[in-house]
């Protein structure tokens, strides 16, 4: 682990979470020790990444006075990944992140949270469920998506875009974990990290992996080396269960069609970003329908040449996007 970040395990909702601090000094041993007043912001990463994808944010804030959290999420890196397929639905995430924020601050405090693509999922679900947690949130890449009767996940995607699609190709336990091992961890993360299409990742069975692929100048070897020693450790299967439980959240979630997130937010995306080309998502951003169900979204950033991992493209530009935000609170 880099010795630049304090590191604990904390048990949250029946698992073992590990979390990675940045402060501008800890009181006592572990991460969590001691009562800290300065204001907390809560670091949700996506697929396949880990807490370490936040390291320049969390540096950057945290020379700003700001206590930076970043856990591995349920299945990801150092926290435990229950066998149960059915154990990786929004509902665990989010109980998962209560019972973290309420070991960071209180049970009765609120943070703030900046979250990015499967992390974006989870932020607006948090907000959803437990608005008075969040101070206010910074989203990144994928845009609040509103419970649709008639739109299950899953079959939705494949509507878009076919069989082939990494989602749909995800459904079905072992099989893509099977290709993965044959490819190789290094492979497959080097495949994921540096995509830069703004079309839809398709994995065709049997796809051959032979062309070299170049480290964007965000990448280096080392952030590699560390992606590749944890999910060669831990597999993908943890995951991968996240993309298995989207119908299933989608129907845990029925109760809440018509809810909309009423926490201060402000969503940023890069215009090279798959999820910006995903159908409607422009248009949806673009009339006013994303501000209906998110009332209190204050700003809508999109930057240019920028491709999904935007927080590790721009480093600098994101963590001021985030201060500059929060700062108003």
């Amino acid at each position: 682990m880099d010795l630049t970040f304090d590191h604990s395990f904390v048990k949250v909702n029946g698992i073992k979470m590990h979390v990675a601090e940045k402060s501008p000094s800890v009181v006592g041993n572990g991460a969590f020790d001691g009562v800290i007043s300065r204001p907390v912001i809560l670091f949700l990463h996506g697929f396949p990444e880990l807490w370490y994808t936040w390291r320049h944010q969390m540096l950057a804030l945290s020379s700003l006075g700001y206590r930076t959290i970043a856990p591995d999420l349920r299945g990801y890196g150092d926290t435990d990944a229950p066998e149960s397929v059915d154990a990786y639905t929004s509902l665990h995430i989010v109980g998962d992140l209560i019972g973290l924020i309420d070991a960071v601050v209180g049970d009765r405090e609120k943070v703030f949270v900046v979250g990015h693509d499967w992390g974006a999922i989870i932020a607006w679900h948090l907000c959803l469920l437990r608005p008075d947690r969040v101070k206010a949130l910074v989203n990144m890449s994928v845009v609040f998506d509103p419970w649709n009767p008639k739109r299950k996940p899953i079959s939705t995607f494949k509507s878009f875009y076919g069989d082939d699609y990494y989602i749909c190709r995800f459904q079905e336990y072992g099989e893509i974990e099977a290709e993965f091992a044959k490819v190789g961890t290094e492979r497959v993360l080097l495949e994921l990290l540096t995509y830069r299409n703004p079309g839809p990742i398709l994995l065709p069975k049997g796809k051959r992996y032979e062309d070299p692929v170049s480290l964007p100048s965000w990448l280096t070897d080392y952030d590699v080396k560390y992606y590749v020693s944890k999910y060669e450790k831990n597999g993908f299967t943890g995951p991968v269960n996240y993309y298995r439980n989207m119908d299933r959240t989608w129907e845990l979630m029925g109760s809440l069609s018509n809810a909309q997130v009423k926490v201060p937010v402000k969503f940023i995306i890069g215009d090279q970003d798959l999820t910006y080309h995903m159908p409607g998502t422009k248009k949806y951003i673009e009339n006013g329908r994303f501000k209906s169900h998110v009332p209190l979204l204050d700003e809508v950033v999109v930057i240019e040449g920028v491709g999904h991992f935007l927080h590790e493209e721009r480093p600098d530009e994101i963590s001021k996007h985030i201060h500059d935000y929060f700062l108003t609170f």
